[in-house]
């Protein structure tokens, strides 16, 4: 029974991919409930599994007093010595175990001993799924369609099933039992009943990890993902620098005759992807950032952080994109609030600011054409006015000169 009883223990142990320690531990404690449950709790009860043999030892704790006073946890050293012979060394005080058959656990206790083994495997399972899945956080998974409840659907992953959920799922995107599926693992819950693994293919990392599996450059770290905007099945923009001059970074992710970027248009479902190459020069980043349209120019305000650009009206409709999508996507993908409008429209504009400019500056040489004249008026008014205060102070002077002196 010893044997048969480890060897089940590591078959199962190889099954789920938990230690057999934890597997004895969960039948010890199985074995612990069900002798309770069959004996009372107040009973002070050992089970123990030898790690050798597998033999299964219980036994019920007493201490040996002169009275008892309490069955269940004291007996008498008559009791004692009746028991285990008058040889025995016990003495008051001491605790001894008085061996428990498994056999008399009886029906009940057996089937509670079966649902703690089952619910404490179960939880040393979710423990491995927790542990190994929560350490793949970020990463991409292959799994295989299993089924849909309430428009999730339930993905194989070999050792435990996810959920992609169906804010998750690339809208217009279906999948029938046994579809291979690609997606990216989000987050790793435990909960009271289980753990669930959560998957995602709207995540814009989703992008980052598909690009990483089919482009070298990306997994060596020389060509480097900046930033990734999308609106799932339909347009993704993703700005890509390289750390080496002789690297195109543009070029390395579309390979040779587009066949990298395509296959990960494939895993997309023919979602559009817009690689641009990231820049620190804001308008140049901005032009960029509004592939496919041309630019012609692009101004900015660096402390509002906006910006306007000008593009032939032929091209105006492909800069915003159909609802705005194109224009939105920039925005976000640069971090700057973009305005765009037509060549034609701008140069209606600037005519009407180089009006205003003129007129402006007119307004403005006239103010100080006026102010000039005045200044002019109130230094000529101070001027006949100081020689008005001239004249006056020399005719008292002549007057005194003109006095005749009185004979001598």
């Amino acid at each position: 029974m010893g044997r048969e009883l480890l060897a089940v223990i590591e078959q199962i142990g190889r099954e789920k991919g938990i230690e057999a320690t934890r597997i004895l531990e969960a039948v010890e404690s199985a074995l612990l409930t069900a002798a309770k449950k069959k004996y009372g709790a107040a009973e002070n009860i050992q089970v123990r599994i030898d790690r050798k043999s597998g033999d299964v030892e219980a036994m019920s704790l007493k201490k040996i007093v002169k009275e008892v006073t309490n069955p269940k946890s004291e007996v008498s050293l008559e009791e004692v010595l009746k028991v285990f012979g008058p040889n025995s060394e016990a003495e008051l005080g001491d605790e001894i175990g008085f061996p428990i058959e498994i056999e008399e656990f009886g029906r009940i206790a057996a089937q509670t001993a079966k649902q703690v083994i089952f619910q404490k495997v179960r939880e040393a399972e979710w423990e491995v799924v927790q542990r190994e899945y929560t350490a793949r956080q970020g990463d991409l998974v292959n799994g295989i369609i299993l089924g849909q409840e309430r428009r999730n659907y339930i993905v194989d992953l070999g050792k435990t099933e996810a959920i992609l959920p169906a804010h998750e799922q690339i809208p217009r995107e279906t999948y029938r039992r046994g579809d291979r599926i690609k997606a990216y693992l989000v987050e790793v819950k435990r909960t009271l009943r289980d753990v669930q693994v959560i998957l995602s293919r709207t995540h814009p990392n989703f992008i980052v990890k598909l690009f990483e599996a089919e482009v070298p450059e990306i997994a060596e770290k020389i060509v480097e993902i900046k930033g990734v905007v999308r609106e799932p099945g339909d347009r993704t923009k993703i700005a890509v620098v390289s750390r080496d001059r002789a690297v195109d970074p543009v070029g390395a992710c579309v390979g040779m005759k587009g066949s990298r970027v395509q296959a990960v248009v494939r895993e997309l479902r023919g979602e559009k992807i817009d690689i641009i190459a990231w820049t620190p020069d804001s308008r140049v980043f901005i032009a960029e950032a509004l592939n496919p349209a041309v630019i012609e120019k692009v101004g900015v305000d660096e402390e509002k952080k906006s910006a306007l650009v000008v593009v032939a009206d032929t091209q105006l409709s492909l800069a915003i994109g159909r609802n705005g999508q194109n224009v939105r996507l920039a925005a976000k993908l640069t971090g700057w609030k973009i305005d765009i409008i037509g060549a034609s429209e701008y140069e209606k504009e600037r005519v009407v600011r180089d009006q205003e400019t003129r007129a402006a500056i007119a307004h403005q040489l006239q103010e100080q054409h006026a102010r000039l004249v005045e200044a002019e008026s109130a230094a000529a008014a101070a001027q006949e006015e100081a020689r008005a205060d001239a004249g006056t102070e020399a005719a008292p002077a002549a007057e005194s000169g003109n006095e005749t002196p009185a004979a001598g």
